[in-house]
């Protein structure tokens, strides 16, 4: 049996990482399936809300990457996960789940989806998708607020606190890890080159 292949799109937040997976999906369909990082964060039941507010998200320790390279083993052997559901309103995990079937194509979309050698041995192309940081901070706040329900105050000292110190500390420095960097997610020549990769991939994978 074929094994699915691993594509892992990573990059700051705001940067148009989440733009670029999407587009893919678009053209691919059900020969994709998308598995987002954002999903791992640890399930924080323990504490009151104000205190997951002050947990540092642009840590990797903030992931349940185990779990995440557990499910990924189980994708590559053709078998359904269920995979966590992260409600950025509560800062939690909703308790919820959702079946993840496996598909010819996994893109693997987050923040530090290349910061853990693990998940990047896993991975067969690896994209980092980078965008100027006063673009990435305004889309970060459109976002927050309208998707996210979060208030600017607190937006701005995430960010101030957090988001940006962690993005140059652990974030950008996987970009050298990275087989092709591209600036946004709306690079359409960088989307060119991506379709004709992965239709090589899938036609390997049906003479497989």
């Amino acid at each position: 049996m074929n094994s699915p292949y691993i594509v892992g799109i990573a990059g700051g937040t705001g940067s148009g990482k989440s733009t670029f997976t999407n587009r893919l999906k678009k053209i691919f369909g059900d020969q994709v399936t998308v598995l987002y990082y954002d999903n791992y964060y640890k399930a924080h039941d323990d504490l009151p809300f104000e205190e997951r507010k002050k947990i540092n998200y642009d840590h990797p320790d903030a992931f349940e990457t185990s779990l995440l390279l557990e499910h990924l083993k189980k994708l590559k052997a053709g078998e359904s996960i269920q995979c966590p559901v992260y409600d950025y309103t509560r800062h939690n995990r909703s308790g919820e789940f959702v079946t993840v079937n496996p598909s010819k194509i996994i893109l693997l979309e987050g923040i530090l989806v290349l910061s853990d050698k693990r998940l990047r041995n896993m991975m067969d192309i690896k994209i980092f998708v980078e965008a100027d940081a006063d673009e990435r901070i305004l889309r970060r706040v459109l976002r927050d607020v309208k998707e996210r329900g979060r208030d600017i105050e607190n937006i701005a000292d995430q960010y101030l606190t957090t988001v940006k110190p962690m993005h140059y500390l652990y974030v950008e420095p996987t970009k050298g890890y990275a087989d092709i960097v591209i600036n946004s997610g709306m690079n359409d020549v960088a989307l060119d080159v991506m379709q004709t990769k992965i239709r090589s991939l899938l036609e390997s994978w049906d003479n497989g």
